[in-house]
C-alpha cells in the first residue's frame, strides 16, 4: 500500500484509498458548472480550497459557501451534510474544492461552518509552532466525521512530537483512520512526512508536493515544511469515537518541555 496518493482533480470518483471509513474527491469547477450528487451511506463536509460555491439539497440550501481565493489566503468555510442527501452544488466563481466523506449510519443535520465558527489554534512552540483551523471538532454533530485545516511555516515542524492514534484506549488515545491533503505555497516546494508504526513495520519518509496527500492507516506521522515554504493540509478523520485523543512517541514527548515560546509569524492566515 503505497502511502502517497494523487487525488483524482477531475471530481469524477470518490475515491477510498483502501480505508474502510473515509473516503476524498477534489472537484474543479468553471463558473456556472455544476454537479448533483446523493450522500447515501456517507457523511460529507465540502470544503472550499478556493472560489465561492452554492448548494441546494434535500437538507437544506445554502447560498454562498467560500470566498477565499485560495487556502492562503483566508480561514475557510465548510458545509456538512448528512447522510441520504440529495445536492446540487453550482460554482458561482472558478472553484477549488474537497469533498471529504466517512460512511456514517446516524443522521444529524445539515449545518454551515463560517469563518467565524472556526477555532484558530496555534499549537506546540519554537520551530514545532503552527496554526490549526477547527471546522468539524468531536463536539460538532455528525456521526463519525473530523475536519481541520493545518498551517506549517517553513521551515517548521507539525504533528510533533510525533502522534499516533491508531488504538482504542479512551480517553488517551482512540483509532482514527487520517488523510492528509496538501497544498504548498509556491509550485516548487514540498513538505516532508514520515509515517512509522511502533514495530517499524511500517517506516517510511515520505516527500510530498503540492495537490498530493498522505495516508496514515496507523502509527506516528509527523511534517515538517521545506525552508522558504509554507505547508497546509487538510486533515480529514474518521474513527472509532469522536476524539482527536493522541499518544505521543515516548522518544519524543520530552521536546514539550524545552518550548519557551512560539513562532510569531503565526497565525498565517486570519
Amino acid at each position: 500500500m503505497s502511502l502517497l496518493v494523487n487525488p483524482d482533480r477531475s471530481g469524477t470518483q470518490i475515491e477510498t484509498f483502501g480505508f474502510g471509513l473515509l473516503a476524498i474527491k477534489i472537484v474543479k469547477l468553471q463558473a456556472g458548472q455544476s454537479l448533483q450528487e446523493d450522500t447515501a451511506g456517507r457523511e460529507l463536509a465540502i470544503v472550499p480550497l478556493g472560489g465561492t460555491c452554492s448548494v441546494t439539497s434535500t437538507a437544506g440550501d445554502f447560498p454562498s459557501i467560500g470566498g477565499r481565493a485560495n487556502v492562503f489566503s483566508g480561514l475557510p468555510h465548510t458545509l456538512y451534510l448528512p447522510i441520504d442527501t440529495r445536492f446540487t452544488l453550482t460554482a458561482q466563481t472558478d472553484c477549488d474544492l474537497a469533498f471529504c466523506y466517512s460512511k456514517a449510519e446516524d443522521h444529524h443535520a445539515a449545518a454551515l461552518v463560517s469563518p467565524a465558527d472556526v477555532r484558530v489554534e496555534i499549537r506546540g512552540g519554537g520551530n514545532a509552532t503552527r496554526q490549526i483551523n477547527h471546522m468539524i471538532q468531536p463536539g460538532f454533530p455528525a456521526h463519525r466525521i473530523l475536519v481541520c485545516e493545518v498551517y506549517t511555516p517553513s521551515g517548521n515542524w507539525s504533528s510533533y512530537p510525533p502522534h499516533k492514534h491508531d488504538v482504542h484506549n479512551p480517553p488517551g488515545e482512540v483509532d482514527l483512520e487520517e488523510f492528509y491533503y496538501y497544498r504548498i505555497d509556491k509550485p516548487e516546494g514540498y513538505a516532508i512526512q514520515k509515517v512509522y508504526s511502533v514495530d517499524k513495520r511500517i517506516d517510511e519518509t515520505i516527500t510530498v508536493r503540492d495537490g498530493q496527500m498522505v495516508l496514515v492507516p496507523e502509527g506516528y506521522h509527523p511534517v515538517v515544511a521545506a525552508h522558504g515554504y509554507n505547508a497546509y493540509y487538510l486533515n480529514v478523520l474518521a474513527g472509532s469515537a469522536r476524539s482527536m485523543a493522541a499518544s505521543d512517541d515516548p522518544e519524543y514527548a520530552w521536546v514539550r518541555d524545552t518550548w519557551r515560546e512560539q513562532d510569531p509569524r503565526l497565525p498565517l492566515v486570519r
